[in-house]
């Protein structure tokens, strides 16, 4: 069977090749759309795109400092991939010709800044993590956007589009500075041009990107989203821009017309009928109204343990690697080398068009990860102070650190090269202390506890990033308003040796869980759109609850903000006792009134792991207080004796500051 099927495959590809060979070739474009001098690496895949291109015999480029290293086909006669080399070439505008008749002139930049010039965000930074559909809109929204696939905006639905966009963004950069954070990490903004379902879904959210060089225009333009990263870093803001490069969306012209037959994982089921498919689920209704059958389709297990397992199966870590993450979002084959070729120039492209500042990679074990670190290190090598953070969905420290750029965690693992790591151990053991009473063992506070004894694995812990909730988990407070859980979580969250990240509206308590949808962690921020009846911006617009909280929340982040004994203190933690927990971050600096002497600068933060009163017996902690009798909360201002013992309120937070 399966050799009857390659013959019929030869004899349909040769009469496909055939039929194109009558077709007059064109040009209709060219990614990356334009690229950029003085690159490390000089050689640049140009992937042209265009009826029977492929037929095309000669390709020439008249242009001094560039040469063609070679010309490649595929199986598609609509894909002729060029790569050239640009090493000695100075920026203008050059022709390529393609046979005797046919040209496109491409423009080479000068680039804005050295490779090693661009800084990424590290643990200095606060992140503040929105999705642009659900944060604000643009007084000039524009609705619907000409040529896009059927969509409607209807706020009133959780799984549509909302009408959030970059302008809405632009006009609250104030709001982000005012609250004190230093970084904003954007869900994915690139063109998702899915249609709606009729079942009320849509691809709001961004990850099934439908062409990897264009912002959505529901957002606006290109040159909008550079305004905006223009003005952020104005204000003193880095922007984090989300790229996918495990999955594409359905919609992408690759899926229609496949570079190569290996340009997606199981790419078989991409060659059967899918005449009357559903875009969110891939499949098409029998005439019957019976079942369809799946077919050749891979889903994958979402298990990412096979990636790292020395005992795993082949089946096991095929389905987790090749398998699609949803049915409408095609699998891309990254061992293909003209695939990932186009997805490292397109991360590199970011760089330099729009100005990011860090890059937060969705997915990232369900690629090859060879291919993933081929990708890490040539942007290593080319931005060394650039950083990139990897989604590595896993509660397990060993796991999330055999991640990390030169972990020794897993023995033949190889070096990924990638600086950050997000930590779910901390995110999973904090989501299930906030319900607990901390004992003398295991819950509550000692989950936290449990977890950092696991920071050996880490090359670098400074540079993995910890959150307590983000766009894909329920959000912290859930269905309810535990403001004082929530404030000894964002205290642990900004004073440990971690990247902190946050998620839009925590300042202001938003809540919400995934049960039903997605959509109900994912709301509007109040104040963003037309027609709100309260605006969350002000402080005058602001419930009184809704603005303590922003009041505590920012008071803490401006404190943290240049703070060297969060940012490059040791830390030390102390077992919970008697239901308390205490962290201590030291640094040993200049005394400001007399350099000639060495001091320590210590910060304490010291939980109430219990819904009761609870007593802290400060001998326990000399080592970290020393002589120390006075100590200043940073929240509150108020100062507290530590030549006694201290006595909490329940779930009380506390953020002592002191030099001994």
């Amino acid at each position: 069977m399966k050799a009857k099927f390659f013959l019929f495959s030869l004899l349909l590809s040769a009469m496909t090749m055939s039929a194109a060979k009558t077709v007059k070739p064109t040009i209709e474009r060219i990614d990356p759309t334009c690229w950029y001098t003085g690159m490390k690496n000089p050689s640049l895949q140009l992937m042209v795109y265009g009826k029977n291109i492929a037929s095309v015999t000669d390709v020439a480029i008249d242009y001094p400092g560039v040469s063609i290293d070679s010309i490649v086909r595929l199986d598609s006669p609509n894909y002729l991939f060029v790569y050239i080399n640009v090493r000695e070439a100075k920026p203008g505008t050059m022709t390529l010709r393609f046979g005797k008749k046919l040209k496109a002139d491409y423009v080479l930049k000068q680039r804005e800044k050295a490779g090693e010039e661009r800084r990424g965000f590290d643990i200095g930074d606060v992140l503040y993590l929105l999705m642009p559909d659900r944060f604000a809109q643009g007084l000039d929204h524009s609705k619907p956007i000409a040529g896009m696939n059927a969509y409607k905006e209807d706020r009133s639905q959780p799984s549509l589009r909302h009408g959030g966009d970059m302008e809405g963004i632009r006009q609250h950069l104030d709001y982000f500075t005012d609250l004190g954070v230093t970084a904003l990490w954007f869900t994915p903004v690139l063109e998702n041009n899915s249609p709606d379902t009729d079942n009320g879904y849509s691809t709001y959210h961004g990850y099934a990107t439908t062409d990897y060089y264009r912002v959505d225009p529901r957002f606006g333009t290109n040159d909008d989203y550079r305004r905006l990263i223009d003005d952020c870093h104005a204000r003193g803001l880095k922007v984090v821009m989300d790229m996918i490069f495990n999955h594409c969306g359905f919609e992408h012209p690759w899926v229609g017309d496949m570079p190569s037959k290996d340009w997606f994982n199981t790419p078989e089921w991409l060659n059967e009928k899918q005449s009357g498919r559903d875009p969110m689920t891939g499949f098409t209704a029998n005439s019957d109204g019976s079942e369809p059958a799946k077919s050749a389709y891979l889903q994958t297990s979402y298990k990412l343990t096979p990636v790292l397992d020395p005992y795993a199966s082949e089946v096991d870590l095929k389905e987790t690697v090749e398998g699609w993450f949803v049915p409408s979002m095609p699998d891309l084959n990254q061992r293909n080398p003209h695939v990932m070729r186009y997805l490292i120039q397109n991360s590199k492209w970011w760089i330099e068009t729009a100005g990011i500042d860090g890059i937060r990679m969705d997915t990232y074990p369900y690629a090859f990860c060879d291919a993933m670190a081929l990708w890490m290190r040539e942007l290593q090598s080319e931005y060394p102070n650039f950083n990139t953070v990897g989604e590595t969905w896993v509660t397990e420290p060993a796991y999330t650190a055999a991640w990390q750029k030169e972990s020794r965690a897993a023995a033949g693992f190889p070096n990924s090269y990638l600086k950050t790591v997000m930590d779910f151990s901390f995110f999973d053991k904090l989501s299930q202390a906030k319900n607990e009473e901390t004992d003398g063992w295991w819950q509550g506070m000692n989950r936290l506890y449990n977890s950092f004894v696991y920071d050996y694995l880490y090359p670098n812990p400074s540079s993995v990033m910890a959150f307590i909730d983000n766009h894909d988990t329920d959000r912290f407070l859930g269905a309810g308003r535990d403001s004082l859980m929530l404030k000894q979580a964002l205290a642990l969250l900004l004073t440990v040796n971690r990247i902190p990240q946050l998620y839009y509206g925590t300042e202001i308590m938003m809540n919400g869980t995934k049960e039903v949808t997605d959509g109900n962690v994912r709301k509007d921020f109040p104040g963003g759109f037309p027609g709100d009846t309260q605006s969350a911006f002000t402080r005058e617009g602001r419930t009184q609850i809704q603005q303590q909280m922003f009041g505590w929340l920012s008071r803490l982040l401006h404190w943290r903000k240049g703070n060297d004994v969060i940012t490059r203190g040791t830390m030390k933690q102390f077992i919970p006792v008697d239901g308390v927990y205490v962290i201590a971050r030291q640094l040993e600096d200049r005394a400001l009134d007399a350099p000639q002497h060495l001091v320590t600068r210590t910060v304490l933060t010291i939980l109430n792991g219990t819904t009761k009163p609870a007593t802290m017996s400060v001998g326990r902690y000399k080592e970290v207080i020393g002589q120390t009798t006075r100590a200043k909360d940073v929240l509150t201002n108020r100062y507290y004796d530590l030549s006694k013992d201290l006595q909490l309120k329940p779930r009380q937070s506390l953020v002592l500051e002191y030099i001994k």
